[in-house]
Order: structure tokens, then C-alpha cells, then sequence
């Protein structure tokens, strides 16, 4: 399967399997339509009056050759069974707050609590979760704990312990453990940030871009516009952070589908690695994002492209997560068939020590897989979520997007299709104009290097 595309004034074509990418010209961009399916000769008759019959037998030949080497128009058969992950789990995102310090509008944890109890993670519980991972990643060496909430840093002290108790473990049972932390700010004290800077491997924090926008959705529990409590925090967090890894992370809605302007924003603010991603949520909210708004949204990706191709020519440098795109060394096969691996490697573990697909499917008790203390005991769901991987996802397979996204968001497919084997329409054409981008952009700045 091959997606052809125009952008930015290029021909551009990927080959969806070997993720080949050319830049091509207007007459091997209209052959490509029917190189597979007409013959040589047939193709040459009905482009002739349009083009120089030596010009079509020259690029046809040109198109053999590339063929010839698997570059294009190569069919590759996974087989779901090769690529297991042994049945591991190598990541936890670990709340240890059911509580926050902002309420914000948007929040899929409600406030921070997930429509349960507000409870901060016991030391016990975290201990149980870090020797739950050792025991279940088998023989992986490299293991991931997200803090998260709710807000992670109302649980500070218990969080610490853990990052001794899961170091000395990993020691203990030759594992390594990569740690993040994902903030709000508001308590991002000098103390804390000395202390993050030192234990995380990454910090996402959370702004959602300009103050406007940031206040009409991020409020504290005064109904008061969080930007200016945690404006200052979060630069320092920032630039306290350098080359070590870390995010600033916006939601976008709605109400700001002017979202590029709140990048560029963030940007001259002096942060250089930027995550704004589309709030998922109900139509009935007035900040949901409807297919109506999809025009909209993808003329701001396409605007937000031109931009940020525009600041790094004139040294604004920066970062924008979805504008990542590796075409030579892209995913691993397992990564590229089984997305986020929700559900399957990767989990969530509540206050209590109950065990979720992801931290979007806690609070619904059917989706319990277990807990820190038994183990997984519901093996069914375990066995869903492994059988919800690109290969068996029927919307999927005409997708030349597939091997990019992994199929999409099990939780968004969840909410909106009542099945995570159905991928939520408005994300799929979302990730599809962030990608066509994003490889237009990997192609310009190539070609500057």
C-alpha cells in the first residue's frame, strides 16, 4: 500500500509497509495511481497526450527499478504470534493521588479522584506495585514508573520513598527503572524541582498555552485561573531541565481551536519541547471537538506546520511531539502492531493497589485486571486488550497511518464505540494530518542538514 500526498509544494509518497518516503515529480505522482493495477501499455495510451510517450516509458522504468529493490509497493505479512510480548508488564502509571489542587474543566479523572474516594497512594501499596512490575517483567531489564494523579506532588514523601524502594529493588533483581513525574506545577517549590531534576528521567507539565486559554480550563479549586500560580514554576522546571528530558503538555478544546497560536505561544516562552494534544470528551460538552471542527483542525495542523518550519529557519528552536517522526529508525515490529501497549505491558495502579488497562479506564470495574497483591487475576481482559492489537482491528487495515498510531487510543475507542476494536473516527483523521506534516517536515529539514 502506498499514501500519496501534496504538501507544502511537495509530491510526496510513503509506502506504508517499509515506510520508503520519496519526494516524486507531478508525472510519477499521477502514474503511481496505475502502476499496480493497468499495464505498461495501458498506462503509456491514456497518458501519451499528456506527456511525452518517452517521459511515461522512462519513469515507468524508474519505478520498476525502485520496486525492484522492495522500496515500494512491498507487502509485508505479520504474523501477530511472532511478535508477542511473552506475556510482561514493564509499565506502570502509578497514581498516587486521587486528589488534585486545580479542578479542571476537561479532566477525564474528574477533579483527580476518577469519581471515587480522594486518597493518597500508602507507602505500602507504591512498595507493592514496584514488586508487582519486578515479578511481572520476567526477564525484561528495563522497567518505567509514572507518578501520576490527580496531582502526584500532594503524595511528595511517599513518592520518594518509592524511588528508593524501587532503586534498591531493581539492584537487587538487576533491573533498571526509568522514572517521570507528571505535574500540574502549583507545588513545584524550588525544593521540589532540585529534587525532581535529580530522580526523574522525564517531567511532563502540565499548561495548556496562552493565558486566556489556560484559565478558561484550568481553574484552581477558587474558581481562579491557575496560569499565574503556576506560570513561573513551570518555567523554572523548565529551564532548571536543559537537555534532560521533559514536555510542557497543553490540551487543546474547542474553545481554542486556534491551538497553533498557543504552541507558538509556548515556544516564545522559552520552552523547547512542546505536547499539545485534542481533549477527548462527550459531545454534550461545549468543549468537545466534534467531526464539525475536524476542517478546522486540520487547516491549524497544516498552518502550525508552515510555522514551525518558519521559527527554526529563524532560530526559534523547538520541539513539537507531534511533528516526531523517525523514518529510518522507526518503531520495532511489537511496537508498531500493539500501539501504547495498554492493557498488555503496560498498566495503571490505583491508591488502592487496583489494577487498570490505563489510567483512562480507572473507576470502571469492569475493566479491573487485579491488584499489586494477587496479581492479575482477571486474565480475560488481559486477553482483550492483547487481541486488540493493528492486525485484528478491521477499520485499521486500509489505514496507511496504521504502523504510525498502532491502531490509536483503546480508551477513546472504548468511550466513544463502546469496543476498543473500533478506533474513534475524529483521533484517526487527526493523527493523519499530524503525521502527513510531520513527515513533510522530516523532508524539508533533511534536506537543510
Amino acid at each position: 500500500m502506498i499514501h500519496k500526498y501534496k504538501k507544502n509544494g511537495l509530491n510526496i509518497v510513503l509506502d506504508v509497509d517499509t515506510s520508503t518516503v520519496l519526494t516524486v515529480d507531478e508525472l510519477t505522482y499521477e502514474l503511481l495511481d496505475h502502476y499496480e493495477d493497468q499495464s505498461r501499455a495501458e498506462i503509456i495510451a491514456n497518458y501519451q497526450e499528456k506527456y511525452p510517450i518517452a517521459e511515461i516509458s522512462e519513469c515507468l522504468d524508474e519505478l520498476d527499478s525502485v520496486k525492484a529493490t522492495g522500496l515500494l509497493f512491498r507487502e509485508i505479512d505479520y504474523q501477530r504470534e511472532n511478535y508477542a510480548n511473552e506475556d510482561l508488564i514493564k509499565a506502570l502509571c502509578l497514581h498516587v493521588a486521587h486528589d488534585c489542587n486545580l479542578k479542571c474543566s476537561y479532566c477525564f479523572a474528574a477533579q483527580g479522584d476518577f469519581e471515587g474516594e480522594k486518597l493518597l497512594m500508602p507507602l505500602e501499596v507504591g512498595q507493592k506495585a514496584i514488586d508487582f512490575i519486578i515479578a511481572q517483567s520476567k526477564n525484561r531489564e528495563n522497567l518505567e514508573v509514572d507518578f501520576f494523579g490527580g496531582e502526584p506532588l500532594m503524595n511528595l514523601e511517599v513518592v520518594k520513598q518509592l524511588v528508593i524502594y524501587g532503586n534498591e529493588m531493581a539492584a537487587k533483581h538487576n533491573k533498571k527503572f526509568k522514572f517521570t513525574m507528571t505535574t500540574n506545577g502549583v507545588l513545584l517549590d524550588p525544593k521540589t524541582r532540585e529534587y525532581l531534576n535529580e530522580t526523574m528521567d522525564n517531567i511532563v507539565l502540565s499548561l495548556d498555552g496562552r493565558k486566556a486559554v489556560n484559565d478558561q480550563m484550568r481553574q484552581t479549586i477558587n474558581n481562579q485561573g491557575s496560569y499565574d500560580v503556576i506560570i513561573d514554576n513551570i518555567k523554572a522546571m523548565a529551564k532548571m531541565r536543559g537537555d534532560k528530558d521533559h514536555y510542557v503538555r497543553g490540551t487543546y478544546t474547542h474553545h481554542n481551536l486556534d491551538f497553533a497560536k498557543d504552541v507558538e505561544f509556548l515556544a516564545k516562552e522559552g520552552f523547547k519541547s512542546i505536547s499539545v494534544e485534542p481533549v477527548v470528551a462527550e459531545a454534550t460538552h461545549d468543549y468537545a471537538l466534534t467531526e464539525a471542527d475536524l476542517p478546522t483542525i486540520m487547516k491549524e495542523y497544516d498552518d502550525l506546520a508552515l510555522a514551525y518550519l518558519k521559527r527554526h529557519q529563524e532560530g526559534l528552536h523547538y520541539n513539537f511531539f507531534h511533528f516526531n517522526v523517525d523514518l529510518d529508525h522507526g518503531s520495532c515490529v511489537y511496537k508498531r502492531l500493539s500501539g501504547c501497549g495498554a492493557g498488555k505491558d503496560y498498566v495503571a495502579v490505583t491508591p488502592e493497589g487496583d489494577v487498570y488497562p490505563c489510567h483512562q479506564f480507572v473507576g470502571n470495574e469492569a475493566f479491573k485486571m487485579g491488584d499489586v497483591r494477587s496479581g492479575i487475576t482477571t486474565g480475560e481482559i488481559k486477553k482483550i486488550f492483547d487481541a486488540g492489537n493493528l492486525l485484528e482491528k478491521e477499520a485499521c487495515q486500509s489505514c496507511w497511518a496504521k504502523y504510525f498510531c498502532g491502531g490509536g487510543c483503546h480508551a477513546n475507542a472504548y468511550n466513544f464505540n463502546g469496543t476498543i476494536m473500533e478506533p474513534h473516527f475524529v483521533s484517526c483523521e487527526i493523527e493523519r494530518r499530524r503525521v502527513e506534516n510531520a513527515i513533510m517536515i522530516s523532508i524539508i529539514e533533511g534536506e537543510q542538514e
